[in-house]
């Protein structure tokens, strides 16, 4: 059988939308950017559907359907249109080739959300968990009655929900979409068969294997699809999402991306910071190995503080993680310089004061005399300068020398006289 091009498609899409997934959870490089994947999945023509069925679709009570309604290849459509309540605010296909193109489409959308890789397994109970975008995978997936589910991410964010038997939304639980997220980007591809409780207010599209129930009150903002069995409705509200972005347009994941540069150099016993920051939504969350002594780090703003203690280069691993696969891991050195000599001040000497020498002035003898000086030289107001001769000892040879000058002309005389006294008429 010859393939449509549309198929053809959105057949390739599948294969690059299986394999970027894939590369999601093989790409653990820190250094890496946000992986992407191929969009959401390509839902074709049944994207209109508010409800498609393959065996019947039936309703009970006014319920309203914003959105088209078929079956293909069985031929039942029952409690819509007068004399019954429900109403159909789109155009109804009853096993014509439009529901049969739809049909067709929902299987391999169907394909495609089952291939995918999941980021997370392992799960059951969905109640009272917050899951950013990415592809979750479980046996038989639950949401405990009146329990809530949280989709956290932004406006090109994708939800994969693989259940590998049956999905069971309980009665009066909540499925809220935050962060300009759509339910346009929201599957949920069921093994065998979906159960929606009473007042639920479930977001999404189903992609059942088999059947639908949609009991009392329930709302559904997306898509009942069921492939093999029938969908069931029950005085309930089923919106299709619109304005939902084609099949194939690139939608970033937000797995955390490390964006701040090489850490500053720090210096002992001086205060330090340097913030570490990255990607994702939502906002990630940090943790280090390896800070040098003194410096910590906060995890949710991600600064690094404190007073360093002690020199040297440290490495220092870091990773931010927001709980979207994979975690970026980085590694930097921050480099703590020794600190700074303490420099002593080296006082300023006081002007030294040089005493003058004062003058000396020669007598009429040709000895120096003292000349006087004022109070600001040494000495005291009204004393003679010291002028640098003693004039002592000069004048106690000059009185020796004359007591012997007397002393020999005493002498002389009386030898001349031969030692008599002369008459005093003669000593003249």
């Amino acid at each position: 059988m010859a393939t449509s091009p549309f198929l053809r498609s959105v057949m390739t899409g599948c294969a690059g939308l299986g394999l970027a997934a894939s590369l999601v959870l093989l790409s653990t490089s820190g250094a890496s950017a946000a992986t992407v994947i191929d969009g959401p999945v390509g839902l074709g023509t049944a994207a209109s559907y508010g409800v498609l069925g393959a065996s019947a679709v039936t309703n009970t009570g006014p319920s309203v359907v914003n959105g088209d309604v078929g079956v293909s290849p069985g031929t039942s459509i029952t409690g819509f249109g007068a004399p019954s309540p429900g109403v159909v605010n789109g155009v109804v296909h009853r096993t014509d080739a439009a529901a049969a193109q739809a049909q067709r489409d929902t299987t391999t959308a169907y394909d495609v959300a089952a291939s995918l890789t999941p980021t997370r397994s392992g799960l059951s109970q969905l109640n009272g968990l917050s899951l950013t975008p990415g592809v979750y995978s479980g046996g038989a997936l639950s949401l405990a009655n009146t329990g809530a589910l949280t989709l956290a991410g932004s406006a090109d964010s994708v939800w994969v929900f693989q259940a590998a038997s049956t999905l069971t939304i309980g009665s009066g639980t909540r499925i809220t979409i935050t962060g300009g997220a759509s339910s346009c980007n929201v599957f949920w591809q069921v093994g065998s068969s979906a159960t929606i409780g009473t007042g639920a207010r479930f977001q999404g599209t189903v992609l059942a294997q088999q059947s639908v129930t949609a009991t009392t009150g329930a709302t559904v903002v997306g898509r009942l699809l069921a492939r093999t069995g029938a969908v069931t409705l029950d005085t309930n509200t089923i919106t299709a999402s619109s304005g939902c972005p084609a099949a194939g347009t690139p939608a970033q994941t937000p797995a955390p991306t490390i964006t701040s540069g090489a850490p500053t150099p720090a210096t002992v016993g001086q205060p330090y910071s340097y913030t570490v920051t990255a990607t994702g939504t939502p906002s990630p969350t940090f943790t280090a190995t390896g800070l040098p002594a003194g410096l910590t780090l906060d995890g949710t703003t991600g600064v690094i503080s404190g007073t360093p203690t002690a020199p040297g280069s440290s490495p220092v691993t870091i990773t931010a993680s927001n709980g979207v696969n994979p975690s970026t891991t980085t590694t930097v050195t921050i480099t703590v310089r020794p600190a700074p000599p303490v420099s002593t001040p080296t006082p300023t000497p006081a002007p030294s004061v040089t005493p003058s020498t004062p003058a000396t002035t020669p007598a009429g003898n040709g000895v120096p005399t003292a000349v006087a000086v004022s109070s600001g030289d040494r000495g005291t107001a009204g004393e003679l300068a010291y002028t640098g001769s003693d004039p002592t000892v000069p004048l106690s040879i000059a009185g020796g020398l004359l007591a012997a000058g007397i002393a020999l002309t005493v002498v002389a005389r009386r030898r001349h006289t031969g030692g008599r006294t002369l008459p005093a008429h003669r000593r003249r």
